[in-house]
């Protein structure tokens, strides 16, 4: 996958003061600092699963942060990095230093990595699905919109082009993409009206991409918008509901074929709908020449992929829980981070 740049951001106060960790390992930390115990540890994070990786770039601020004032010589983070595919076992995370610096964000960190894991990698599963044809993250709406910046830029690492929302979309680094509600169309009551209006008020650079499927025949209502707008229509989509029998590939083709006949060969056909890697090789199969497809509830919903971190050595000792092996995983990926550049960013 090639490298998205996350456009970097300070934890929470809810992260850094432990509010949203797990309550034992504030009890863990109230302990050890009542026995005097803290002791040098090495950390390493790693699932059971293959995928995508997403999240640990989040989890190099926060730990930049968290060890920001750490002695020289005992502060040591390695890792992969967003976008990077990763093996099951494989260790993503390795963090070196005094267990009381960090221990009260585990629940932080391993949060980080599965929960963007798992929608980087659903959108990966979409995107080799409509290859060469890129894909299009619209799931905001599925989650919580205090996590809707970083469900979007998950999708992007992931290897979609483009979310639906400014905040994910500028995480990323990019502009947000989008075209038009149903509720703009039935509002002017007419979809014609709508496109006019849309091309009217907004600037010149947001392409001119037209919902078709709200009153009348999708490529009925393709044909009037694109006479229309003319050249200014970039593209019309097409989210034909599953009480009509959705989109289908055989639609596509219909109003392709319909839009080159009138000489509008430049208009896009963008697909969305309940799309998954399944549905987007039905259409791949059948040749439909859909221009790109918008993914939602399949990224939106899909399982964190779990993460585990497992202490591996303590004060140069190795030492495990039972099931795994003691000591440092060789791990030859894992480039050692710069913390403090992290932390001035």
């Amino acid at each position: 996958m090639g490298q998205v740049v996350l456009q970097r951001r300070r934890p929470s106060r809810e992260i850094l003061t432990g509010d949203s960790a797990d309550v034992y390992f504030a009890r863990a930390d109230e302990i050890l600092a009542a026995e005097g115990l803290d002791p040098l540890v090495v950390m390493e994070v790693f699932s059971r699963q293959s995928g995508i990786l997403c999240g640990v770039d989040e989890a190099k601020m926060l730990l930049a942060h968290v060890l920001h004032d750490t002695p020289p010589g005992e502060a040591l983070v390695e890792a992969l990095a967003d976008g990077d595919s990763f093996e099951a076992k494989e260790v993503v995370l390795r963090i070196c230093a005094r267990y009381r610096r960090f221990g009260l964000y585990e629940t932080a960190i391993l949060g980080m990595i599965a929960q963007s894991t798992g929608w980087a990698t659903a959108a990966h599963r979409c995107v080799l699905a409509a290859a060469p044809e890129p894909v299009i993250s619209f799931g905001a709406r599925h989650v919580h919109p205090e996590i809707t910046d970083t469900l979007d830029y998950a999708a992007i690492v992931g290897g979609c082009v483009g979310a639906s929302t400014p905040a994910g979309a500028r995480l990323a680094g990019l502009s947000p993409t989008g075209t038009m509600p149903h509720s703009l169309v039935l509002v002017f009551g007419d979809t014609v009206k709508a496109a006019l209006a849309f091309d009217r008020v907004l600037a010149p650079e947001v392409p001119r991409i037209v919902l078709v499927d709200t009153f009348k025949d999708e490529a009925e209502e393709a044909l009037r918008v694109a006479h229309a707008l003319g050249d200014r229509l970039y593209g019309i989509r097409l989210d034909t509901p599953a009480e009509r029998g959705r989109v289908t590939p055989a639609l596509v083709l219909e109003i392709r074929a319909r839009l080159d006949q009138a000489g509008f060969h430049h208009v896009r056909i963008i697909v969305s709908g309940g799309l998954d890697p399944e549905r987007i090789r039905i259409f791949r199969d059948a040749g439909a020449p859909v221009d790109s497809f918008a993914v939602g509830g399949y990224i939106s919903g899909a399982t964190p992929i779990d993460f585990t971190g497992d202490l591996k050595e303590i004060d140069g000792q190795p030492i495990a829980k039972r099931g795994r092996i003691p000591g440092r995983t060789v791990s030859a990926r894992l480039e050692p981070i710069d913390l403090a550049a992290w932390r001035a960013a």
